[in-house]
């Protein structure tokens, strides 16, 4: 599930992106983007190996700095970089149904698109775990092995020198290239996915950090793969161009009609499997952070379980964030809040817990300084290109902070006045904060 949630996002949704940032470097950018992501899962793994359990990132995060603002808050951007991750696959999956018909510049036909598979998604989850494990497995074999078939045929034909290969490679602008890596590592971020599964995996203390790396080492070889293809077979003006749809643009040259459509079917599929596995991902993080009592939780009417629920929260916030925004500044804003919240993670570990767990201080501090350099380049990019999505990102991280230090004070007097109440003192009413 872990490796079908990468592959829906990275290939499909970003390589494009990628390639505009990086040039004909742009496949290297995804072996960096790999390095920083191993780096990354040392405290993952580490974590994962002492405590395995399904609160996956959340329980690290308390175990690091303990259920107050911080753990709290990084968790949420976990798992809104998630729900951002549906986002963008699903208007990933929109811009591959349309481009046969022409109509992948509709807007409107593009969100509902989107949105009806956000849907679709939720309904199968609705369904039951076993639902979305069995088609997550079957789904995630067909495009691993269709897009492994696309590249390998795409290479053969096109050769390896030709297209964007057959450009200068322009490596003065080292700060559009680190900025591209930041799209890289969130190609790479489903692998959290699996972290989030501590409790189902079987030998969690062994095969959670086994899992881990064999995942991130399918990616980054299929990535590559499809980097090469796309590569010898377009130049970096047409990728730029095709950008959303790049995979089935590079078909077309060098396979033809059919390839074209073989690649369209794949990504239709992919898309589909990486949202469902997404959202079943996202539903269980958020639940276990109800549980945790780390963020709010309103029942709005609906009956049944607190995770039936979160399923509903994750597609209405996942649908209205395909509507609102295009593939790129949603791409954006799930690279922003996933590498605050991945510092947040090896700072917490380094500085509480490495001892504990037996980390290293060298590894936890390198992963920090990593994520650091390319979230400095990212935003400086960003601020020439899209302030806005700068701005936005900043916003709504302070908010997640703000909201989530306003939520726990309040909790904090109502568990008081709970404890008062519980010994006799009635002295004091009931605060708002307990009616919540």
């Amino acid at each position: 599930m872990g490796t079908g949630v990468m592959i829906g996002a990275g290939i499909f949704a970003l390589t494009g992106q990628i390639a505009e940032l990086a040039g004909p470097l742009f496949p290297l950018s995804f072996i960096v983007g790999a390095l920083v992501t191993s780096l990354a899962a040392y405290s993952y793994i580490k974590m994962s190996n002492a405590w395995p359990s399904s609160g996956g990132i959340a329980m690290i995060l308390q175990k690091a700095y303990g259920p107050g603002v911080v753990a709290a808050s990084a968790s949420l951007l976990m798992a809104l970089s998630m729900v951002i991750n549906e986002s963008l696959v699903a208007r990933t999956f929109a811009t591959y149904a349309l481009r046969p018909f022409g109509l992948e510049e509709n807007a409107f036909l593009l969100s509902a698109l989107a949105l009806a598979l956000i849907v679709f998604a939720y309904i199968v989850n609705k369904a039951g775990n076993r639902s979305v494990s069995g088609f997550s497995l079957i789904m995630s074999a067909i495009k691993i092995g269709g897009i492994a078939l696309f590249a390998v045929a795409a290479i053969a034909a096109s050769g390896f020198f030709s297209g964007a290969f057959a450009e200068p490679a322009n490596i003065t602008s080292g700060g559009a290239f680190l900025a591209s890596v930041a799209f890289s590592i969130l190609a790479f971020k489903g692998f959290t996915t699996i972290t989030n599964s501590g409790g189902e995996i079987v030998d969690p203390h062994r095969n959670v950090g086994r899992t881990i790396m064999i995942s991130i080492a399918i990616c980054v070889v299929t990535y590559l793969l499809v980097a090469f293809a796309v590569g010898s077979s377009l130049t970096i003006g047409q990728i730029v161009e095709a950008r959303d749809y790049s995979l089935a643009a590079a078909a077309r040259p060098a396979l033809g009609q059919l390839g074209f459509w073989f690649t369209i079917v794949i990504a239709i599929a992919a898309t589909t499997s990486g949202v469902i596995a997404s959202v079943f991902a996202v539903s269980r993080m958020l639940t276990m952070l109800t549980e945790m009592k780390m963020i709010p939780h309103r029942h709005f009417g609906m009956k049944g379980p607190i995770r039936g629920h979160l399923l509903v929260y994750t597609v209405v916030i996942a649908g209205t964030l395909a509507v609102l925004f295009d593939l790129s500044r949603i791409a954006s804003l799930g690279a922003f809040f996933y590498l605050v919240m991945d510092i947040l993670v090896h700072w917490g570990v380094y500085r509480h817990l490495r001892n504990e767990i037996g980390a290293k201080g060298s590894v936890l501090l390198a992963a920090i300084a990593a994520d650091g350099v390319i979230l400095a380049a990212f935003a400086g990019v960003k601020l020439d290109s899209d302030p806005a999505i700068v701005v936005i990102a900043a916003v709504l991280i302070a908010a997640v902070f703000a909201l989530e230090a306003l939520f726990l004070r309040r909790k904090r007097v109502a568990d008081g006045n709970d404890h008062r109440d519980a010994n006799g003192d009635e002295s004091q009413p009931p605060s708002n904060g307990a009616e919540n």
